[in-house]
């Protein structure tokens, strides 16, 4: 397993396979993170991160059965592991404490 820091796309891909739930896969993982982040990325791009995600443990990985549509052509679908929901918690929780901790004062521009 590698390191356990997610990376600010690997977090957003992290939370897109979640939102997909048992539909994520690559085509479709790309466009909802152009569509939510409004975010050019490229579907290589997008495989390299599942990847790193799958070695970090927070990914686990299966092939959908054949379909008419795509020529007979499988599916990788990816699914979040309880390692992976934990990384985003934990995301999560660090984001709202540095919330948190922001004087009023630093955002008054007036």
């Amino acid at each position: 397993m590698k390191g356990t820091n997610l990376g600010e796309l690997e977090e957003m891909i992290l939370l897109v396979v979640a939102s997909l739930f048992d539909n994520a896969y690559g085509v479709v993982i790309k466009e909802e993170v152009e569509n939510k982040c409004q975010r050019s990325i490229t579907i290589s791009t997008v495989h390299n991160v599942l990847q790193r995600l799958a070695e970090k443990d927070y990914l686990e990985s299966r092939y959908s059965d054949p379909t008419p549509e795509r020529g007979g052509k499988r599916k990788l679908l990816f699914r979040v592991t309880k390692s992976g929901q934990e990384a985003l918690e934990n995301a999560k929780s660090i984001r709202e404490q540095i919330w948190q901790s922001i004087p009023k004062v630093a955002f008054d521009r007036s």
